[in-house]
């Protein structure tokens, strides 16, 4: 129970500064006298680390184990927050922008790959639950101090002491993982690296692969895009005033938050796929809610619609990782699988907003509801591979994860 307790508190310092730049930046762009759209130089720079880190994360952990690649990736994250704190220019912000990238991406797909290999997919449900808990308490964190009277810097020196009590708390857990994990002493030789990478490529050329790495690339799409352009669309094209838009977007996360809690329960008793199923169903009835011609409060319920909607997703589909792949493959796939999502989260809404801008935000739900289909329709795929070709496979068992992974493998 200790040992998931401190899972969860992992997930919450994950969230705690991914607010955080957007929330303190109107200060410190003025204070480095930079563009108000250099924010997003920073964010990319984050991004492309995050990908490039877990694109490789499995590599480390198959050699050093979960444990210890995610106190390194953790310490990583808090030096990179202490550098920002101390930044004297924007330069120095990109430069630490580095090692926050590289250490998030590996934490986040080494966590999600363990507690789908070893918990519930309650436990993945709340776990994310906690991740927007920590989302939340970032930028709450910022407000707080700036109405006592301090700067940024205060807010991003407070999230990196909690980082580095988190890796006491992790180095301290470390031979709590070796219960669960045995990670190889000796480097592997050239005939285990060879099968390795004949693996990953295997899992990206297989039957039905691609559907996975779509609906993961969809579904940060949707996510973002709602994250990024869901104020402009209210201002824009319902007439809401640009000071309310913001707070009524808040429900959004509050129901992607209260969702993923609620899923969590739920998914005691329904399978992943059928709650991808489900909140699949609520994202499209709520983007057609946004499309017709209603007034402003009906689209404002469609937001936490969508929250809902998306809630149980992502988490939902890490969970089937293993199921899919085989435990043997699921921290390669794992990675895999991030890297597509933060794609969707650093290309595709970007993309979208440009053309939303250009054209029209009427094409915003239209859009949305085109990645909802194309995600139900992905899923709906995989589902039929599955049960054509392993029709019996609980994740639990390792001969069905086996067989799970043969069949996306075959």
């Amino acid at each position: 129970m200790i040992f998931l307790a401190l899972i969860y508190l992992s997930f919450i310092s994950l969230g705690l500064p991914d607010a955080v730049l957007g929330s303190s930046w109107p200060i410190m762009n003025m204070e480095f006298r930079v563009p108000v759209g250099n924010a997003g130089f920073v964010s990319i720079m984050i991004s492309a680390c995050t990908i490039l880190s877990s694109l490789f994360s499995h590599r480390l952990i198959r050699r050093f184990g979960t444990g210890k690649v995610t106190v390194v990736s953790v310490a990583l994250t808090a030096i990179a927050l202490l550098g920002f704190s101390l930044s004297p220019s924007f330069a120095w912000l990109l430069a630490c922008a580095v090692p926050l990238g590289l250490g998030a991406g590996a934490v986040d797909s080494g966590l999600n790959e363990f507690v789908a290999e070893h918990y519930e997919a309650k436990h993945m449900n709340w776990l994310h639950c906690f991740w927007g808990v920590g989302a939340m308490l970032g930028p709450a964190l910022i407000s707080v101090l700036a109405l006592w009277g301090r700067t940024w810097r205060s807010g991003y020196l407070s999230i990196s002491i909690i980082q580095f009590a988190l890796v006491a708390l992790l180095a301290f857990s470390l031979p709590m993982w070796k219960k669960f994990e045995s990670p190889s002493s000796e480097p592997a030789d050239e005939v285990r690296q060879g099968k390795e990478k004949r693996s990953l490529l295997m899992m990206l050329r297989a039957k039905g692969s691609v559907f996975v790495m779509l609906s993961f690339l969809l579904n940060a799409s949707m996510e973002a895009s709602m994250m990024l352009w869901g104020a402009s669309y209210l201002v824009k094209m319902k007439g809401v005033l640009p000071e309310s838009a913001a707070g009524w977007v808040s429900l959004f996360f509050l129901g992607v938050t209260v969702g993923r809690m609620v899923s969590g329960f739920v998914s005691i008793k329904l399978s992943n796929e059928a709650l991808i199923r489900i909140g699949t169903i609520f994202l499209i009835v709520g983007f057609v809610f946004m499309i017709l011609p209603l007034p402003a409060v009906f689209a404002i319920g469609a937001f936490i619609l969508v929250g809902l909607g998306l809630a149980p997703i992502y988490p939902s589909m890490l969970h089937q990782t293993p199921v899919y792949f085989g435990k043997d493959n699921a921290q390669a796939v794992m990675g895999l699988q991030m890297s597509f999502a933060y794609t969707g989260n650093t290309l595709m809404a970007p993309l979208f907003g440009q053309l939303f801008a250009n054209v029209s935000f009427s094409l915003m739900p239209c859009v949305l509801l085109a990645c909802a289909v194309g995600l139900l329709v992905c899923r709906t795929y995989l589902i039929a591979i599955t049960k054509k070709e392993s029709p019996v496979r609980e994740p639990e068992d390792k001969a069905d994860d086996r067989e799970a992974g043969q069949t996306l493998g075959s």
